[in-house]
């Protein structure tokens, strides 16, 4: 499926050196990934293809992080 080699692709991918521009469209790429994988595993309850969708999650959660920044009190 190509789909699931774009999420193999996306989890390999680095993420140093990135302009914020790309984050974003990284942050969104992954979210989409997620959506369209979680349909698939809807009907077939594959548990690979939740592991993917973690892995995946993980690294939108680290790229959103780096996005908003620190919190400055």
């Amino acid at each position: 499926m190509e789909l699931l080699k774009k999420a193999r692709e996306f989890h390999q991918r680095s993420m140093s050196n990135m302009s914020t521009s790309d984050r974003v469209s990284a942050s969104r790429e992954a979210k989409s990934l997620v959506l369209s994988i979680n349909e698939i595993y809807k009907r077939s309850k594959d548990p690979d293809l939740m592991s993917l969708m973690k892995m995946i999650t993980e690294k939108k959660r680290k790229i959103d992080k780096r996005l908003r920044g620190r919190l400055v009190i």
